[in-house]
């Protein structure tokens, strides 16, 4: 089975953050230091992050939530604080993530962006659904719910798809989380969201696996495997080859295994990451 690597999800959704801005149009006569460089920050954070560099794009997204603050600019309050909620929770700081998100929350509610507000409360309850707070067939209800009031923003309905697939892997719907992953698969592809058509491809091989169709898993990770390497996306290609060794060694062939193992864990190892290397070297111990 493959196992999911939840962190991928975060920091994808960190990218989402940094292209879908809602904010007011520019005027000629604004002046936007503060705010140009908070969205530096973000971008830059959100690249720190896909790297596994959780420190340095925390202390980055701190700058930009700071800068947001002294611009009172509620927007990039909302998407900083959704950010470094990403970010805290693949550091594994949750209490401190959930924290950002319901500050995200709270923002949007005084705002009265209802388009922001129901992507923070989806951000919030894909928590809920991976930590497990929440049942997933609430998660279900509440992101489809909130989903509705997503009309314009076609990354932000993209994400309310990909959650929902998630939720309906975790209720063993496998047909309707494949589908909820196609949706939104269709909508990346045609904005050319590379990294999220990646991520889409990688859940749609893990529904597949939980399935138990591997072969078709595996043709999925491979469309996933061939994006990342055009986009140099080190964590993705890491995070793929291991669940290509996952499915390698659930049907019994250990030596293709061990070699997808091997290729995952150099790729770590090259980005720093010595909390993957270890879970890899767990893999070829067993």
């Amino acid at each position: 089975m493959i196992k999911t690597k939840i962190t991928i999800f975060f920091l994808i959704a960190c990218l989402l953050i940094n292209i879908s801005c809602s904010s007011a149009p520019k005027n000629p006569q604004d002046i936007d230091v503060l705010r140009s460089q908070a969205e530096f920050w973000l971008k830059t954070a959100n690249i720190d992050a896909g790297q596994g560099r959780f420190e340095n794009a925390l202390s980055q997204l701190t700058d930009a939530k700071k800068n947001a603050i002294l611009a009172d600019d509620i927007s990039l309050i909302i998407r900083s604080c959704l950010s470094r909620g990403n970010v805290l929770y693949s550091m594994g700081r949750t209490d401190d993530a959930f924290a950002e998100w319901n500050r995200a929350i709270t923002e949007a509610e005084s705002y009265g962006d209802s388009e922001l507000l129901s992507v923070s409360r989806i951000f919030l309850s894909r928590g809920n659904l991976l930590t497990g707070r929440t049942q997933a067939q609430t998660v279900l209800s509440d992101v489809t719910r909130e989903s509705s009031n997503i009309k314009t923003n076609k990354l932000y309905i993209a994400f309310s798809w990909q959650v929902r697939g998630l939720a309906n892997r975790a209720l063993g719907n496998y047909p309707e989380a494949e589908k909820a992953f196609k949706n939104s698969l269709d909508i990346h592809e045609k904005e050319k969201n590379m990294e999220n058509t990646s991520y889409d491809w990688y859940m749609i091989a893990s529904v597949r696996s939980l399935a138990g169709n591997n072969p078709s898993a595996l043709d999925a990770l491979k469309a996933s495997l061939a994006i990342d390497r055009r986009i140099e996306n080190s964590w993705g290609l890491a995070a793929t080859y291991r669940a290509m060794g996952d499915i390698h060694k659930k049907t019994g062939k250990q030596k293709e295994a061990l070699a997808f193992y091997i290729r995952a864990r150099e790729i770590f190892s090259a980005m720093g990451n010595d909390y993957e290397v270890t879970e890899i070297n767990k893999r070829l111990e067993n």
